[in-house]
C-alpha cells in the first residue's frame, strides 16, 4: 500500500508540470487571455508568485476580458493593495450595482422580496490569510483563469448564474515575507530535506501580518486595516457562499468540511448551517477530489466555535464558510515518510476545491439564497422569543473607550442607540450622558450575543482556539441586559461617533489630565516626547475647575507652568494639539490649594519619567505577543519600542533604557551573564515587564523571590491519588481539556496600586489563555490583581484548574529587585490587541514603573 501511495504521489507531480492538468476538462479556452504560466514566464507550482505579480496578473484578467474587473477594498500596513477581481457574464457586471441592491434586499428582513431565478448567487473566494500558507493564492490565480478564459458550457452556466469575487490574498504582507525566504533558498535542482533552510524560515515566519497577528483570528476583532477593509466589503455584499484556505503539516493530507462539532452546548449558528449545508457541498469537494486521486479526511478536525475565522464569521451573516487545509511542502518540494509532495501538488486541491465550491454553489443557489433570508428574519424572530431584549452599556469615566467599543459594534452593522433614560440594573446605574443602548431585535442579533453573552456550559471541552469572546468584556465595560422596554435615543454612527473636546483654556498655573481616558497614555507620551515635565498623582485629590469643585483620581496628570522649559503660550498650543489629536480632556487650573485631598505641590505627585523600553525578539520568543505590544505602542500611543534580537542581546547597553519587555518565550538562549546582567540592570532600578511564560522563566531563574502555584507538590506522598488507567484513544482530549485554551475571569484589583492606576473599579474582566498559575506575593503590597473566590466570566476551564490553581492566585504582581523592580503578568494583558480593558495595566507598568517600589515590613 505504501509503495503504490508512494507511486501516485510521484505521479501527480510529474503531471503538474503540465499545467493543463488543472484545466484540461474546461477546454476550450480564450487565445486571448493569457493563462498565469505565460504572464508569470514559469508554470504555477514552479516559482512561489509576490503579491504584485498576483495583482498584475488579475489586473491584466480585468483589462483584456469583459467578463472581470478588479476592485481595491484596502491597504496593508505596509501599503500592499488588498484586491478583489470580480467575475462574471458581462451582463451581469454591467448591471452589478442592481444585482447588488437586489441581494441586500433579500438580505434585509424587514423587505419583502424574495429570491428569484434571475438573482446570480454571490460567491467569495478568500484565499491565504495565513502567509506562509502559499498555495492558495497560486491557486486563485488558476481559478480566475479558468473561470474569465474556458469557453466550457460549465463555465459559461457558472458565471450567468454567480458574481464570484476572487480575494487573491488576504495577507499580502505576511505572504510576501514567507515568498522572500522560499525563493531565496530555492535550489536547483530543488532540496527536498526537510532540514534545508527553504523549509525552516526565519522568526517571525510569514503566517502573521507586518504586527505579527494573526488575521485568522481578526475577523471578528477587526484590530487591522486587512480585517477593517474586508469587513466593510463583506457588510456591502453579504456573499452567501465563503472560502477559507489554509495549509497545515507536511505529513497530512487534505481537509474539508465537516468540521468536528461545535463545542457550544447552545450554538447560535442555526443548525442547518454546519449539518444540511456542510454536508451538501461535502458531496461536490469528494466527488471531484475522488476524480483525481486526493486523499482527505472530514469531521476530525478544527471547529468553527470562536465566531471570529474566515470559516465562521460568515456563517453568522447567513452565508456558508468553508474552511480547506491543504498539506504544505512548506517550500518548492519536501520529503515525507510518504514521498516526496511538491508545491505544484499542494496547488491541486485548492484549485479543485475552488472550482468544486462555484460548482456547488450554482446548483443550489435557490436553497442559499432562501437560507440567508431566513436567516435574518430567524435573528429577529430569535430576538423577540428571549426575555432579554437589549443591553445597556457605559463607562462614566472613560468615553474613548466606550466609543472604541461602538465602533467595533458599529462595524459588524450592530444597532447602537443612546439612552434616552437613566437606568438601573444589577445594581449599577447608567445615566444618559455616558451611556448606550444596543436592542436584540435587529438583524445583527447573533452578532449582539456575540457581543454580551457569556457562557458556562459546553457540549465538548477541547477547543481548537478560544472558549470566550464576549466582547464588552474585553473592553471592561460596564454593561447589564434589559428585560423590560428599552429607553431608546438617537441612533449613533460612525460619523457621530467621535467625542467632543472643548478647547484647551489658558492658564497660569497648571493643567490637569485625568489618567482614566484610554487615550491619556498616548497624550501623556506626546507631550513628554515634546520636552514637557509632568507630574503624576499618587493620591486622590478634589480643585476648583471653573469656578466648581472638580474630583481627581489615582494617577491624575498635572503639568505645572512654572516648572516647563517653554512658555506658557507655547504649552498651550501644545496642550490643543493633543487634545484634537487624542481627544482628551485637559482641565486648566489657577490655585495648587485643594478642597480635598492632596494639593498640587505635595510629595504625593511624582514626576513620570519618559519610557524608554526595550523589547527583546526572535529566537523562542512569541511573535504574536510581541507584535501585540508593538503594535499597542506604535499605533495607540505613538510610542517607540526597541525590538532586539535575541542573537544581540550580549552587545546591548541596557543602561540606554528604563524598561524592559519580556512577552512569552522560553529565553534558553540567555545565559547565566545575561540573566546577571538583567539582574543588575533591575537592581539599579529599572523596571522588567514579563508577560506569561516569562514570568515563569523569571521565576524559575531565580530574578525574583517568587513562587509560581504547585500544590500536587506540596501533598504528601500518600495522599496523592493514584492514577487511573484510561483509553489510550482518549489521550488526546483528555490532555487538551487541561489546557485553558482560553477563558475571561475576574480579579480583584488593588486600586490604589499604581499599576492600577485608571481604574474605579476593583473589579475587572482579564484573559487567560495559558498554565502559569502565580502565587500571590511574597510581599503584603507586591500583588495588585488576583483572581477572586467566584472568578468565572465566561469560556471553559476544568473544575481542577479552576478550585486548585485559580481561584486565590495572583493576575499580576510586582516583585522587588534591588531598587528596582519586575512587573509580572500570569495574563496577556494585551491579547490579540483587542483587550482595551486590561492595557492600561500594561501601559502603567511602562509610564508609571520607575515609580513603584516594594516596600519591606
Amino acid at each position: 500500500m505504501r509503495q503504490l501511495l508512494t507511486l501516485i504521489i510521484i505521479t501527480f507531480s510529474s503531471q503538474l508540470l503540465a499545467q493543463d492538468y488543472f484545466y484540461k476538462k474546461l477546454e476550450p479556452f480564450d487565445p486571448a487571455i493569457p493563462s498565469p504560466e505565460q504572464f508569470l514566464g514559469y508554470p504555477i507550482g514552479e516559482h512561489h508568485t509576490r503579491h504584485d505579480r498576483i495583482v498584475a496578473y488579475l489586473q491584466k484578467l480585468a483589462d483584456v476580458s469583459d467578463k472581470a474587473n478588479i476592485i481595491t477594498y484596502g491597504m496593508t500596513h505596509e501599503y500592499r493593495p488588498l484586491v478583489i477581481l470580480n467575475i462574471s457574464s458581462p451582463e451581469n457586471l454591467n448591471n452589478l450595482s442592481k444585482h447588488q441592491a437586489d441581494h441586500m434586499a433579500l438580505v434585509d428582513p424587514n423587505n419583502a422580496k424574495t429570491a428569484s431565478e434571475d438573482m446570480p448567487i454571490f460567491i467569495n473566494l478568500g484565499y491565504n490569510v495565513h502567509g506562509n500558507e502559499p498555495s492558495s493564492s497560486e491557486a486563485a490565480l488558476l481559478t480566475a483563469y479558468t473561470l474569465v478564459a474556458s469557453q466550457s458550457a460549465a463555465v459559461k452556466e457558472y458565471l450567468n448564474k454567480s458574481i464570484i469575487f476572487i480575494d487573491p490574498t488576504i495577507n499580502p504582507d505576511g505572504r510576501d515575507r514567507h515568498t522572500h525566504w522560499a525563493n531565496m533558498y530555492k535550489g536547483s535542482p530543488k532540496v527536498k530535506d526537510p532540514a534545508d533552510a527553504e523549509h525552516n524560515e526565519a522568526w517571525p515566519r510569514g503566517r502573521t501580518n507586518h504586527y505579527w497577528f494573526d488575521l485568522n483570528r481578526d475577523w471578528l476583532l477587526a484590530i487591522n486595516p486587512e480585517s477593517r477593509g474586508k469587513l466593510k466589503w463583506f457588510h456591502e455584499w453579504y456573499p452567501n457562499v465563503v472560502t477559507d484556505f489554509h495549509e497545515m503539516g507536511t505529513n497530512s493530507t487534505y481537509f474539508f468540511e465537516p468540521m468536528k462539532p461545535i463545542a457550544s452546548k447552545d450554538p447560535i449558528m442555526p443548525k442547518e448551517n454546519y449539518t444540511k449545508l456542510n454536508d451538501l457541498f461535502a458531496k461536490y469537494f469528494e466527488e471531484d477530489l475522488n476524480k483525481i486521486g486526493s486523499l482527505y479526511f472530514t469531521k476530525e478536525a478544527f471547529d468553527g466555535t470562536y465566531p471570529g475565522y474566515g470559516s465562521s464569521y460568515p456563517d453568522l451573516q447567513g452565508g456558508l464558510a468553508l474552511l480547506f487545509e491543504q498539506a504544505s511542502s512548506r517550500g518548492h518540494v519536501q520529503e515525507t515518510p510518504m514521498g516526496d509532495i511538491t508545491f505544484a501538488f499542494t496547488i491541486r486541491n485548492q484549485y479543485t476545491s475552488s472550482m468544486a465550491t462555484v460548482r456547488a454553489a450554482v446548483e443550489n443557489k435557490g436553497m442559499l439564497m432562501n437560507y440567508q433570508k431566513d436567516f435574518f428574519k430567524s435573528a429577529i424572530s430569535n430576538a423577540n422569543k428571549s426575555s432579554v431584549k437589549g443591553y445597556v452599556f457605559g463607562d462614566p469615566y472613560d468615553e474613548n473607550r466606550t466609543r472604541a467599543f461602538i465602533d467595533k459594534l458599529l462595524l459588524h452593522k450592530v444597532k447602537v442607540h443612546k439612552l434616552s433614560a437613566d437606568v438601573t440594573r444589577n445594581g449599577k446605574v447608567f445615566k444618559t450622558d455616558y451611556s448606550y443602548v444596543v436592542p436584540a431585535a435587529q438583524p445583527q442579533y447573533r452578532m449582539v450575543q456575540t457581543m454580551f453573552e457569556t457562557y458556562s456550559q459546553y457540549s465538548d471541552s477541547v477547543y481548537y482556539d478560544a472558549s470566550a469572546w464576549s466582547v464588552a468584556n474585553f473592553y471592561n465595560m460596564p454593561y447589564a441586559p434589559l428585560t423590560g422596554s428599552l429607553s431608546l435615543g438617537s441612533e449613533v454612527t460612525a460619523e457621530n461617533n467621535v467625542k467632543e473636546v472643548a478647547a484647551v483654556e489658558s492658564s497660569n498655573y497648571a493643567y490637569l489630565l485625568s489618567w482614566e481616558d484610554y487615550n491619556a497614555p498616548a497624550a501623556l507620551y506626546y507631550l513628554q516626547d515634546h520636552d514637557v515635565r509632568a507630574t503624576s498623582a499618587f493620591k486622590p485629590f478634589s480643585i476648583n475647575v471653573a469656578s466648581s469643585a472638580k474630583s481627581f483620581n489615582y494617577g491624575t496628570i498635572m503639568i505645572p507652568i512654572s516648572k516647563q522649559k517653554i512658555s506658557k503660550d507655547s504649552l498651550n498650543i501644545l496642550l490643543k494639539a493633543v487634545t484634537d489629536k487624542y481627544k482628551v480632556d485637559i482641565y486648566p487650573v489657577a490655585t495648587g490649594y485643594s478642597s480635598s485631598g492632596i494639593d498640587l505641590g505635595s510629595s504625593n505627585f511624582e514626576t513620570v519619567q519618559k519610557p524608554k523600553a526595550v523589547m527583546l525578539v526572535e529566537g523562542s520568543v512569541s511573535s504574536y505577543e510581541a507584535g501585540e505590544v508593538w503594535h499597542l505602542l506604535d499605533t495607540r500611543v505613538d510610542m517607540p519600542i526597541t525590538k532586539v534580537p535575541m542573537r544581540n542581546f550580549g552587545g546591548l547597553d541596557l543602561n540606554d533604557y528604563n524598561t524592559l519587555v519580556m512577552v512569552s518565550g522560553r529565553y534558553n538562549d540567555l545565559d547565566s551573564a545575561d540573566k546577571a546582567k538583567i539582574t543588575s540592570w533591575v537592581s539599579s532600578g529599572n523596571t522588567l515587564i514579563t508577560i506569561r511564560t516569562a514570568t515563569s522563566w523569571a521565576i524559575s531563574s531565580k530574578l525574583v523571590k517568587e513562587k509560581l502555584v504547585e500544590k500536587d507538590k506540596d501533598k504528601k506522598e500518600e495522599d496523592k491519588v493514584p492514577v487511573k488507567s484510561k483509553p489510550y484513544v482518549d489521550a488526546g482530549p483528555n490532555i487538551g481539556k487541561q489546557e485553558v485554551g482560553g477563558a475571561i475571569f475576574e480579579v480583584s484589583l488593588d486600586l490604589t496600586h499604581p499599576l492600577a492606576f485608571g481604574y474605579r473599579s476593583n473589579k475587572m474582566p482579564v484573559y487567560r489563555n495559558s498554565d502559569v498559575w502565580l502565587a500571590p506575593s511574597a510581599s503584603a503590597y507586591g500583588t495588585v490583581a488576583r483572581y477572586t473566590d467566584n472568578p468565572h466570566i465566561d469560556g471553559f476551564i476544568t473544575p481542577k484548574n479552576l478550585n486548585e490553581n485559580l481561584k486565590g492566585s495572583a493576575s499580576l504582581i510586582v516583585s522587588g529587585v534591588g531598587r528596582g523592580r519586575v512587573v509580572m503578568f500570569a495574563d496577556n494583558p494585551n491579547f490579540r490587541g483587542s483587550w482595551y480593558g486590561t492595557n492600561r495595566l500594561f501601559l502603567n507598568a511602562l509610564f508609571l514603573g520607575n515609580h513603584i517600589s516594594v516596600p519591606k515590613e
